[in-house]
């Protein structure tokens, strides 16, 4: 199981909007880069008006930034989009066998694992901005 691709499609979202600031971006152009339903896009487009990170107006087309790309993490990104609950990235089997050793402790064993694991992915995508996508993608397609 994977993390949803709300996060992923949320940072093509915001970097999208960021970098055609200069013409109109709308749910409909925002779904041709992202190749889908342009109603997906407005769903998600939602999520990050209501986390504060982009600013749209009901019958006005486009959307902007609500704050500078340095300011938007990509773990905003992550919360706002509601990829995951509180430490729980990682789901733990359940049922097991309590007259099994293994069984009887392994969820409180590898639950503490999981949450270290969620914690130190998150400082990760706390420390990265909209701005160094945004980097990133401007150098990828110079190099193009």
């Amino acid at each position: 199981m994977s993390i949803s691709s709300r996060f992923s499609v949320g940072i093509h979202i915001l970097t999208l909007i960021e970098f055609n600031k200069k013409g109109v971006t709308t749910s409909e152009f925002i779904a041709s880069s992202v190749n889908t339903n342009p109603a997906v896009i407005r769903k998600l487009m939602g999520m990050l008006k209501k986390a504060g990170l982009i600013e749209v107006q009901p019958g006005i087309p486009g959307a902007k930034l609500a704050k500078e790309r340095s300011d938007i993490t990509l773990f905003d990104v992550y919360k706002a989009v509601n990829v995951v609950q509180e430490n729980e990235l990682f789901s733990i089997h359940e049922n097991s066998n309590p007259n099994c050793p293994v069984g009887r402790n392994i969820q409180n064993t590898v639950e503490q694992l999981f949450i270290t694991a969620q914690l130190a992915m998150e400082k990760v995508l706390k420390s990265l901005t909209l701005e160094d996508v945004m980097q990133d993608v401007v150098t990828q397609e110079n190099s193009c």
